[in-house]
């Protein structure tokens, strides 16, 4: 075994040391140990790297006669001793901080500060026998000769092993088990190997020893830090999974930090590492795939911008370098590095490929601001096929159709409220909370006010403002009002005073109460204002319930004071509806959110203006529908024909913008003939702008598009939709292929949906988004 080892050895070295280099790294960008462990940390594996390599350089060099080979002897055998020494004072101080945090010690162990004297002396020595030769000297081929009194170099590093030995065995029970069992490997295997050592010439085994354990040593650091983290929060899980689940944690805070740190050196690649990660993974399962590939989906695309080679001595993971060279290859052969096409490229460097280009188009540039949404889908239907797989690519745009509010997007992701948010307000509308959705479930908020001291003016007040934004916040400058498609309704005051901006009617009933804690001389509870409790300085405590329906929407507020009830019809059911807290010369904190799951009833709001409704025209042989948002309402479900046709009359709505705000064609199969439920199954999702969908594996589809002569563009098609326009489907049916067509405003659709599940009876409805559908015909 020595012989295989004294023959392997250089290898080996060159191994661990490497190891322990690329161990410092992670240590150094990591977030999850404590900055003195850090330090040692560093401390030791560094150390351990460079004894090993000075290590190696004084078995090249020995024999090498001339003067490179006498300094090469002489400093590299210097380095190793000096290094030895060291690393115990690192692990020293490793375990000094361990045992103080741990242990309850507030100072240093009278046995380890004895350590770092053993050590300085160790130091002074190995300078002396420089000069006189007492630990090793060189003959005159620069070959390495053990010295008299070589046995002090062993017994100094002994003597620290057995004290800090004797320090962990008294330690042992308020140690945790992992860092009990590192400490005590550290130490023991130390002391083992220096014995053996001393019959083992020619081989460095304490050095090797030395630097595996202090791999070992990190290790179970790794593991001990991430416990310590989790025992507060998780419930007693198995040992191998609570193991397995640090160990992701440490990788995912190591490659997170790791792709931080390059993204710090350019201020627009921040969180773009990140957001390529999530579109991967949702392309991985929006396409079907298992945990496991969508986990390596996402952070193959997390470090897909890292170096390829450095990625490749990540041996556990070879999936991580396959996304980074790769995602550059091009579906039609035209990319680098191997010009490889189809289905030669690595699948999870296609997948990468998309959604890389999806970020990069969505995200602003040094150049440029990031793309429109409509202008972002063009260019991926553009080069599906050259550029992208189009199987990707297709549910690429199915992503962005499920995402009608841009919300996949860097400039424009979502900040709604979260609790502990505070404002200092001083003028009005100078500072806004992040805004809170308003939907159909019932959103309860607490929150103090607390007036400004030494204001001249008068005036305080929250108020809350309530808004559409594609990014869930208040905006007042032009360019952000377009970007953000920002839309306000209206303010409304605390105190009953109300602003409607944007909304048809606000509707606020105001109300002061008595205050139970003041009585006047008749026991009549005194009425006092808002405004006089903030006069006085107090603080007050509100209540608010906030809840929507369609195109109305209430705020109830209850204080100590007085009670509030606002009703606001808003200009549609489109938009979405957001409310911000801001006010004037005043704090506002101590805001707790609760969004219950308590939905209510169409009739919760009373109406104060009539339903928007853009449908109000003829009815054919099925009820009209009117979509506010992508595929929120169907018509029932007609069974297909051979030969059927299906006329109707559509209307984008006037907040539509989108090329795919237009009508849907839906196949599908239900119990019931309605598009919901646990047995709907859908087939195709047609719609009139040329895209086709499917889900699942029950169907396939194949869509042509064609412009006509007359299509002027797509802005002209939007123009047209708004404007309204008759439509007709045509539906043919032979075996288990069902062909629809259409012609639309220039556009020409033909699909052709193979149903693969064997199911003979198929239901076609139509939906859409942002749209109105009327007069709905259908001959058979």
């Amino acid at each position: 075994m020595f012989d295989l080892i004294r023959a392997y050895q250089l290898e080996i070295m060159g191994s661990l040391s490497a190891v322990c280099m690329a161990i410092a790294i992670f240590v150094i960008i990591s977030k999850t140990v404590s900055r003195k462990r850090k330090r040692a940390l560093i401390y030791l594996e560094l150390g351990a790297a460079a004894l090993l390599q000075f290590d190696r350089l004084a078995y090249l060099y020995r024999g090498v006669e001339g003067s490179t080979g006498y300094i090469m002897v002489h400093v590299s055998n210097f380095m190793v001793f000096t290094l030895i020494l060291f690393e115990l004072y690192a692990f020293n101080y490793y375990m000094s901080d361990l045992i103080q945090k741990e242990c309850g010690y507030e100072t240093k162990p009278f046995r380890l500060r004895l350590v770092e004297v053993m050590l300085l002396i160790g130091e002074g020595l190995l300078v002396l026998a420089q000069f006189n030769g007492m630990y090793y000297s060189f003959d005159a081929h620069n070959r390495y000769t053990r010295g008299s009194l070589f046995i002090i170099c062993y017994a100094i590093p002994l003597f620290v092993f057995f004290i800090e030995l004797s320090v962990i065995v008294q330690m042992t029970r308020k140690l945790r088990k992992g860092m009990r069992i590192s400490l005590f490997a550290f130490a023991s295997a130390q002391i083992l190997a220096s014995f053996i050592q001393l019959f083992a010439y020619g081989i460095s085994l304490t050095n090797m020893t030395m630097a595996l354990m202090v791999i070992v040593l990190y290790i179970f650091a790794v593991i001990d830090t991430n416990y310590a983290l989790e025992k507060a929060n998780e419930l007693k899980l198995m040992h191998f999974k609570n193991e397995q689940e640090s160990m992701m944690r440490l990788f995912d805070q190591t490659a997170t930090a790791f792709v931080g740190a390059m993204e710090a050196k350019d201020e627009y690649a921040t969180g773009r590492a990140k957001r390529v990660a999530q579109y991967a993974r949702e392309l991985a399962e929006m396409n079907g795939k298992s945990e496991e590939v969508c986990s390596n989906v996402y952070y193959a695309a997390l470090l897909h911008d890292v170096d390829s080679d450095i990625l490749l001595h990540i041996k556990e993971y070879p999936f991580l370098s396959i996304g980074a060279r790769y995602y550059h290859e091009n579906f039609d052969g035209s990319g680098y590095p191997e010009k490889l096409s189809g289905n030669d490229i690595p699948e999870i460097a296609r997948i990468i490929k998309v959604a890389d280009a999806y970020d990069r188009m969505t995200s602003k540039q040094e150049l440029r601001d990031a793309l429109p949404q409509q202008k972002v889908r063009e260019e991926i239907v553009k080069n599906t096929g050259t550029l992208y797989d189009p199987e990707y690519a297709k549910i690429m745009l199915h992503m962005i159709d499920l995402d009608p509010e841009y919300k996949m997007h860097e400039s424009a992701e979502l900040h709604e409220f979260v609790d502990g948010t505070e404002i200092a307000c001083g003028s009005y509308r100078d500072t806004f909370s992040d805004g809170i959705g308003i939907k159909d479930a019932i959103v309860k908020i607490h929150f103090q006010c607390t007036p400004k001291k030494n204001v001249e003016e008068d005036i305080c007040m929250p108020a809350i403002v309530l808004f559409d934004s594609l990014d869930a916040r208040v905006h007042s400058t032009k360019k952000e009002i377009e970007s953000m498609n920002y839309f306000e309704y209206g303010e409304i005051w605390l105190d009953g005073h109300s602003v409607a901006s944007g909304a048809r009617v606000m509707k606020v009933d105001y109300k002061e109460l008595g205050s139970p804690d003041e009585v006047d001389g008749a026991g009549v509870a005194v009425v006092k204002s808002q405004k006089e409790v903030f006069d006085g300085g107090e603080s007050i405590d509100y209540d608010l319930e906030v809840v929507r329906v369609k195109d109305h929407l209430q705020i109830l507020m209850e204080c100590k004071y007085a009670t509030m009830k606002a009703i606001v019809a808003l200009t549609d059911n489109a938009r979405f509806s957001y409310m911000a807290f801001t006010g004037e010369h005043c704090y506002i904190d101590n805001v707790h959110v609760v969004k219950t799951e308590e939905v209510v009833s169409e009739d919760y709001i009373p109406r104060i203006a009539s339903e928007v409704s853009f449908i109000n025209r003829m009815e054919g042989d099925i009820p009209n529908i009117q979509v506010d948002g992508y595929r929120t309402a169907y018509t029932k479900g007609v069974e297909v024909t051979d030969g059927m046709e299906i006329n109707f009359h559509a209307m984008s709505l006037p907040t539509a913008r989108l090329v795919w705000h237009c009508p849907f064609i839906n196949l599908f199969y239900s119990d019931d003939k309605q598009p919901v439920g646990d047995s709907y199954r859908e087939y195709a999702m047609i719609r009139l702008d040329g895209e086709s969908w499917e889900t699942g594996d029950y169907a396939s589809n194949k869509v042509q598009m064609r412009k006509r002569e007359f299509f002027t563009g797509w802005d002209a098609w939007k123009e047209n939709c708004k404007a309204g326009y008759d439509s007709s489907v045509i539906i043919r049916r032979k075996g288990n292929k069902i062909t629809t067509i259409t012609s639309n405003n220039g556009i020409d659709v033909r699909n052709v949906t193979t149903i693969n599940d064997g199911n003979r009876t198929i239901y076609v409805s139509l939906t859409g988004d942002q749209v109105a559908l009327t007069d709905i015909r259908i001959r058979a």
